[in-house]
């Protein structure tokens, strides 16, 4: 939906929702080398990600997605919270300096209040979480925005006081007294729980019982909850539902889970060796094959997954683990840092570069012996405009080989596909070349 003026806002009936389809990235800029917003704005469309996070509110960035039709959630960062719990007129003033002066041309769709507030140790700031959220929402509604602009906060799985199996899931005790009237207050409002869920992380800190191959949507054994007796072939899954299961015993049981960070390291120190660009590109991908489904959980099938992606870059001034620095799915000059499908800035497209999820799909399944399912690919092919070139290269040069064998050679059964052939292999070429133009 298209904001058009001040008064095509102030009386919008929708319920707040900051996210649009299964997939969005975080936006993080601790780095002194990475491109600039208006760069960044590029490779987000570019790369056809609509939903898009960062940790601040700075006005560069607010105007540099400015009639891009992205959607964006902004972050009030952990050291303004106490501020705006304490002064109603200081959240009033920056709701309406960070949120309203942007309105309608960036669609900022939420505010992340804090984040992972409760994973840490200043128990101040605890308590000033749910007053901030409260500040904040209340600001927006007296500007007519509450409908638009959708609070949340992100939670660590610190806040859990265990996840195995997931069905016994529960709130630790002491975050507990904190969480559950900042969840009555997200339930009035109809705001998610916010996760931040890195299996990354889980199989570092124990990798003899946190299998890889588990960790990375990979064929590994399936976990079966001995409780509910659903079964788990990734940990992502796992996680998710043993986040459902503590919003169930605190009394939340419709409140939707979404997963505002996850992601896998392309490097990391001594302590960790997952932390490699093959495990982060095979996370990655999957990860996107797996919310390509548009499916849910086990525990919540109807319940379609909603993820951001950490992170857009390689962070170099970040603190802590090397890892830290090595998240990003795009190096800090703007090319990838693995091939998942995107393109970074100033590449040509070339023979491998076009990855299409679909079309991959497609190639792996096709049994590309039969005539029937080699014409359904071309059908395929010209309709979605895409071929998946890189990780089926030996399925689609038999497909393309099928298609330009010798007329000389052709066996009765193969006789349309000579036809075929005449008039499916120069729009292929087109369309290929139409890709590299427009990618």
């Amino acid at each position: 939906m298209e904001w058009q003026s001040q008064a095509s806002y102030q009386f919008a009936p929708l319920k707040a929702e900051a996210f649009v389809g299964t997939y969005g990235i975080n936006y993080g800029r601790i780095a002194n080398n990475i491109p600039s917003p208006d760069k960044v704005v590029q490779l987000l469309r570019q790369s056809k990600i609509r939903n898009v996070r960062i940790y601040d509110f700075n006005h560069s960035v607010l105007q540099a997605f400015s009639g891009t039709g992205l959607e964006l959630v902004i972050g009030l960062p952990n050291e303004n919270v106490k501020d705006m719990a304490t002064n109603e007129d200081h959240a009033l003033t920056w709701v309406k300096e960070n949120v309203q002066s942007f309105f309608p041309e960036t669609r900022i769709r939420g505010i992340a209040i804090g984040n992972e507030v409760f994973g840490g140790n200043d128990y101040e700031l605890w308590g000033a979480l749910l007053k901030a959220s409260k500040n904040i929402h209340n600001a927006l509604k007296k500007l007519n925005l509450a409908d638009i602009v959708q609070i949340t906060t992100a939670h660590s799985q610190a806040v859990f006081a265990n996840s195995y199996p997931p069905s016994s899931c529960i709130f630790k005790e002491n975050v507990f007294q904190y969480m559950k009237p900042l969840l009555e207050f997200f339930d009035q409002i109809h705001s998610p729980f916010c996760l931040n869920a890195y299996p990354f992380l889980a199989h570092t800190y124990d990798p003899d019982h946190v299998d890889l191959n588990y960790a990375l949507f990979e064929k590994a054994p399936v976990l079966i909850d001995p409780i509910t007796h659903l079964h788990y072939d990734n940990l992502l899954d796992a996680q998710i539902d043993a986040a459902y299961a503590a919003l169930d015993d605190a009394g939340f049981q419709k409140m939707e889970v979404i997963i505002t960070e996850t992601g896998w390291a392309s490097h990391g120190g001594d302590s960790e060796p997952a932390a490699t660009v093959s495990n982060a590109r095979t996370y990655n991908y999957n990860l996107r094959k797996r919310l390509a489904l548009r499916k849910g959980t086990p525990f919540k099938p109807k319940s379609m997954l909603k993820v951001y992606i950490f992170a857009m870059f390689n962070e170099n001034l970040k603190d802590g683990a090397t890892s830290e620095n090595n998240y990003g799915l795009f190096k800090a000059d703007g090319s990838i840092a693995y091939d998942i499908g995107f393109r970074g800035l100033n590449s040509v497209a070339g023979y491998s570069s076009q990855l299409s999820l679909k079309c991959s799909s497609f190639l792996g399944k096709m049994d590309v012996s039969e005539e029937a399912n080699v014409k359904g690919f071309v059908f395929y092919v010209l309709i979605l405009d895409c071929v998946s070139l890189q990780r089926n290269k030996q399925r689609t040069e038999k497909v393309f080989g099928l298609l330009t064998f010798d007329r000389t050679d052709t066996k009765p059964a193969e006789k349309s596909l000579v036809g075929l052939r005449l008039y499916v292999v120069p729009h292929i070429s087109l369309i290929l070349g139409r890709t590299r133009k427009k990618c």
